[in-house]
């Protein structure tokens, strides 16, 4: 890996640390974040790959209240860097969303650290807000975020000063059932992260939706844009029969239980 290219990787985790806290522009998405560091350094195919099935598995990653999710931009940069420094392509998808997991959990200890420190901003901005200084309060402020961003580029940094014939070593050194082992692993780990959001979703209304859209899938050979322009079908049929329900069938009843389909039904 050149030396601009090493740079723009730190610059693109160095703004993905920083979007994890402001969650503003959505950069610290591991599509967005695996994409931009393949492009950077030649693996777009695979950084577009890595991305979206670590995508997948964020899908169930969320803060409630003090319980804080694994970190999100540290685990997609971590991994698109090993991913690059493998050289080992769309092979080394499966092996890269396998470090994702413990690069999460190692960010999350780096984001709790970070957060500490700034209890002392947040006190040192107080003071200001007292003082009336508003030029104090945003520099406090500005000094939180870059620590936020360099929490995560400073790691990618210190990843990026291992050689890359190291990390090639390591990688090919890798009993291939274990790779294979991970590889199986990652791809239950999306599965997890996407029954949670199901788990979150479903209702008595979706899950006929659900059930619909995994035949489909399973059944035909069907593209995802092919799947996706039948759903927005769907969904127009389903927000027309909600409007029929909701007037009570052109006048054939005034029952509204919240349930379109059902409505339509009674009506009849």
């Amino acid at each position: 890996m050149s030396i601009i290219q090493a740079i723009l990787v730190i610059i693109i985790a160095f703004f993905a640390g920083m979007d994890g806290i402001l969650d503003e522009f959505e950069f610290y998405q591991p599509l967005v974040t695996c994409t931009l560091i393949g492009l950077v350094t030649g693996n777009l195919t695979a950084g577009i790959i890595l991305g979206g099935t670590l995508q997948m598995i964020v899908l169930g990653w969320a803060n409630i209240g003090a319980a804080v999710a694994p970190d999100i931009a540290f685990a997609s940069t971590a991994s698109a860097i090993v991913l690059a420094m493998g050289n080992l392509g769309v092979k080394g998808v499966g092996t890269a969303v396998a470090m994702a997991v413990p690069f999460a959990v190692a960010g999350l200890v780096m984001n709790m650290i970070v957060r500490t420190i700034c209890v002392g901003i947040t006190h040192a901005m107080d003071k200001a807000a007292e003082e009336v200084s508003f030029k104090k309060m945003n520099m406090w402020q500005t000094v939180a975020i870059i620590l936020q961003g360099l929490r995560v580029a400073i790691p990618c940094g210190l990843l990026l000063i291992i050689p890359t014939h190291t990390v090639q070593h390591m990688l090919n050194a890798i009993p291939s059932w274990l790779s294979a082992g991970m590889t199986i692993g990652g791809g239950m780990v999306v599965a997890v992260g996407y029954a949670m959001v199901i788990n979150m979703m479903a209702t008595k209304e979706t899950w006929p939706f659900f059930i619909v859209g995994f035949v489909i899938a399973a059944l035909t050979k069907l593209t995802l844009l092919a799947i996706g322009a039948l759903a927005v079908a769907i969904t127009l049929m389903y927000l027309n029969l909600d409007k029929k329900g909701g007037n009570g069938g052109n006048g054939g009843g005034d029952s509204n239980t919240g349930d379109p389909l059902g409505d339509i039904l009674d009506d009849y």
